[in-house]
């Protein structure tokens, strides 16, 4: 079953540290933190161990904010 999730954290970027709040969709709170840590780093290269996970809160269908992930989760 598919479930949304918001993930807040904050990344380091050269020598700043970047507040983020993205949502994803994924079966369980792990799965979830796992996508984030490989989008992220796909997407702006940053290792791992420089991505620190704050908060991870399975967010109901009529709260997404997401137009990506309210669409996929109603497919």
């Amino acid at each position: 079953m598919k479930k949304a999730y918001k993930i807040n954290g904050k990344f380091l970027m050269g020598e700043d540290w970047q507040y983020f709040t993205k949502e994803v969709i994924a079966p369980n709170e792990k799965k979830a933190m796992e996508i984030l840590l490989s989008d992220m780093g796909s997407k702006h290269r940053v290792k791992r161990r420089n991505i620190h996970i704050k908060e991870v809160v399975e967010v109901p269908s009529d709260q997404i904010e997401s137009p990506v992930v309210k669409y996929l989760m109603e497919k």
